[in-house]
């Protein structure tokens, strides 16, 4: 028996599924250490199943890599984006499967096999992805340039809105809206709350996928002779689970409904200048590991001169100081941003401006305010996908709504959707709502 499996036998079991919902993201990744301290989880060699309209695969730049190992440091030094890659570089996680709407397409489709590990020259986590989602931040390092590598496993796949059958039309618009409600009600009697065991589960929910779908819709009316239209290949996420030894469940509730809260912060012309300050030039095909290199050389000088730009108009935003800057090549545009800036708030938040360029490289932060019925049919999507999925070790949800990510007005029914979604396949959950002041189970 392998140590891994070994492992796998000695861990403990939950009486009932935890349920952490915190606000910002990074704040589920103590729950999650805190089920690998108590032996539920193993300490590595766990996939991490995560449902987001962002990968929040960045790095924390500057962070030193065995930070890591100093997991109260680690927390502070923590932000939304780049919450998940040092738990890999700890050697936890190893598979991701990133499960992400329409709308967000950061990454690349697909399958990605890279390595994660600490960068002989800065000390600082970096990756050998070329994906530009890493290379537009500065992250790509060559192999022989990192040591302590960890390798990752990084599925990424698109989840499309559940469809109802082909042959329903507008006049069935009000029985529609329902069906998600009632295929969730009605799937009570099928699911497997009481499946416990991570490998049993994987045997048997590998024995019952025999479509190979996702899951066909229980009060479906349609003939033989049509299909309903499924949303992720439940064959496909099982067995990239099978090379794990436990999973976690991971649900951003933007996944449903996002917003770019920068769009909202600043006017279109100063978010256009934003966007042409922090442009990243997508390199071409075929690039050898030096035009890589340089690459990212450049890329990190760019960002670096504009964090200097605007921490310095922190302290002095006069004319001199505006023109000073804008000398530079391609920081001509500063000077009308500044402008506008000024004359909408007394004092700009420079730092918040900076923030915002970063979002701004080969391509903007998804924003798409979901309709109910659009929300409706990503809850049956995501409900598709786990009725045929092993029950995971622990759940963590992210409402990401004080931040204006998941609209505000939206976030605590889907979050009451979800929790039915999770209620329905797992039986009682135990809720710890962590944002709240009264965090205790519910």
């Amino acid at each position: 028996m392998s140590d891994s499996a070994r492992e796998r036998v000695r861990l403990r079991r939950y009486s009932e599924l935890p349920v952490w919902v915190a606000e910002d993201h990074q704040e589920v990744l103590p729950f999650i250490y805190r089920a690998i301290g108590s032996k539920h989880l193993p300490a590595s060699n766990i996939s991490f199943v995560h449902f987001d309209s962002h990968p929040d695969l960045l790095i924390p730049v500057n962070m030193p890599a065995d930070t890591v190992f100093d997991k109260e440091t680690l927390f502070g030094k923590l932000s939304i984006e780049n919450w998940i890659m040092p738990a890999i570089y700890a050697g936890h996680f190893s598979h991701i499967i990133w499960l992400h709407p329409t709308w967000a397409q950061q990454i690349k489709e697909g399958k990605h096999h890279f390595l994660v590990g600490k960068d002989t020259s800065t000390t600082t986590i970096r990756v050998t992805s070329t994906d530009h989602y890493f290379l537009s931040d500065g992250l790509y390092v060559p192999e022989d340039q990192l040591e302590n590598q960890k390798p990752l496993h990084l599925d990424v796949i698109m989840v499309k809105p559940y469809k109802l059958c082909n042959n329903q039309e507008g006049n069935d618009a009000v029985s529609s809206a329902k069906k998600p409600k009632l295929a969730l009600e009605d799937a009570e009697s099928t699911a497997s709350p009481n499946c416990d065991s991570y490998s049993e589960g994987l045997e048997k929910d590998t024995v019952t996928q025999k479509s190979g779908q996702a899951c066909l819709e229980p009060s479906c009316s349609c003939s033989e002779s049509q299909e309903c239209q499924t949303a992720v290949n439940a064959r496909e996420v099982l067995e990239i689970l099978k090379k794990g030894d436990a999973f976690v469940l991971d649900i951003d509730l933007d996944f449903f409904s996002v917003k770019n809260p920068f769009k909202e912060m600043f006017t279109q012309e100063e978010y256009k200048i934003l966007q042409e300050l922090y442009q990243f030039k997508k390199p071409g095909t075929n690039l050898t590991q030096e035009d890589l290199v340089d690459c990212v050389d450049t890329r990190t000088h760019q960002l670096e001169d504009l964090e200097a730009t605007f921490a310095d108009l922190c302290d002095c935003d006069d004319e001199d100081t505006v023109q000073r800057w804008a000398s530079n090549p391609g920081m001509e545009s500063l000077v009308p941003l500044v402008r506008s800036l000024k004359k909408r708030m007394a004092v700009p938040d420079y730092e918040m401006v900076h923030q915002a360029g970063l979002t701004c490289d080969y391509s903007e932060l998804p924003h798409h305010v979901s309709t109910e019925q659009e929300i409706e049919s990503l809850i049956q999507s995501v409900y598709c996908l786990l009725k045929h999925l092993p029950k995971p070790t622990l759940v963590t949800i992210a409402r990401s709504s004080l931040d204006d990510y998941c609209p505000c007005e939206q976030v605590d029914s889907i979050q009451e959707k979800v929790l039915t979604v999770l209620r329905s396949l797992y039986g009682t959950l135990d809720i710890h709502l962590a944002y709240s002041a009264d965090s205790s189970p519910s």
